[in-house]
């Protein structure tokens, strides 16, 4: 076990619902750090047990329906100890050496608000090193940074957790060299029906026009023209599967590469969905919503 002297001062965040079968994973992987918390929305498996026994400060959540979202509520009201937070997925593991590069950077002194990281995914027992790659603003200088609010309570397949929205932070960022693993021990089932309510919120906040206007300028216009295409589902695959390189990775690149243009395909048609809904004076959401089992 590491000695207090040697921990790496930041206060990693893992927000969990029913997430035993990732957690322990999870916060093995994170050791190194000197402050471990995990957030928990009313879990009625073994995640709070486990998470305890393995030494995280377990805290419970329960939203209110309002604003500040999850991720917000943890930078005001945690108990922290470090200026630095650093989020992180329960299905997400850190590296050794992911870990020493922010070690590293924070110990050499920093003028950067926040970094970026990047991830590998485990899809289909294979780590994926082509293709689509998701990159988060994740490490942050608590003190300047804030999730902006989207307009999304209409998103009611999302709740509580404020969906694909990266921090704002008051100054420069950067990103690590290094990246984690995303890998979800989890079924496919649990895959779809995850991106499933992920592209209700994104088609929510598309609608109410909040989506990109935390971006960096040149992501936004990327969006903007992505936006505007027909066929975003077909673009998407050749892109990530032929212009990324995603057919290195064999079939589970194959397979990602479909699934991640399905679920652009599905940001499209319930954006469509969501205009003729306003048109006939709707909901902008479907009124059979189900409660998540996972807030990430």
């Amino acid at each position: 076990m590491n000695s207090t002297a040697t921990l790496i001062p930041v206060s990693v965040i893992v927000m969990t619902k029913n997430e035993e079968r990732n957690i322990a994973k999870c916060i093995e992987a994170l050791r190194g750090f000197a402050e471990i918390f995990v957030v928990d929305s009313g879990s009625t498996d073994q995640t709070r047990a486990i998470a305890r026994g393995l030494g995280a400060i377990v805290v419970d959540f329960e939203w209110n329906g309002r604003y500040p979202k999850k991720k917000q509520w943890c930078l005001e009201n945690l108990p922290f100890s470090h200026d630095w937070a650093l989020y992180v997925d329960a299905d997400e593991e850190m590296t050794p050496q992911l870990a020493e590069e922010i070690r590293s950077r924070l110990a050499a002194g920093t003028e950067h608000a926040g970094y970026f990281v990047a991830y590998d995914y485990v899809f289909l027992g294979r780590i994926l090193r082509h293709g689509r790659r998701v990159v988060k603003l994740v490490l942050l200088d608590r003190h300047r940074a804030r999730f902006p609010v989207q307009d999304d309570l209409q998103a009611t397949n999302m709740w509580e957790v404020e969906g694909h929205v990266q921090p704002v932070v008051s100054g420069p960022t950067r990103a690590l060299r290094l990246r984690m693993i995303h890998h979800d021990h989890d079924s496919l089932f649990a895959y779809f029906d995850r991106h499933n309510r992920y592209s209700d919120w994104e088609a929510v906040v598309r609608q109410t026009g909040s989506l990109d206007e935390t971006q960096p300028s040149v992501r936004r216009l990327m969006k903007v023209v992505f936006n505007v295409l027909p066929f975003k589902g077909i673009v998407a695959f050749v892109y990530f599967f032929l212009a990324r390189g995603g057919f290195m990775d064999g079939r589970p690149g194959c397979h990602f590469a479909v699934a991640s243009a399905f679920y652009y395909w599905q940001v499209s048609a319930k954006t469509y969905e969501g205009r003729l809904a306003s048109v006939r004076g709707d909901s902008l959401t479907s009124k059979a919503s189900q409660a998540p089992s996972r807030p990430d």
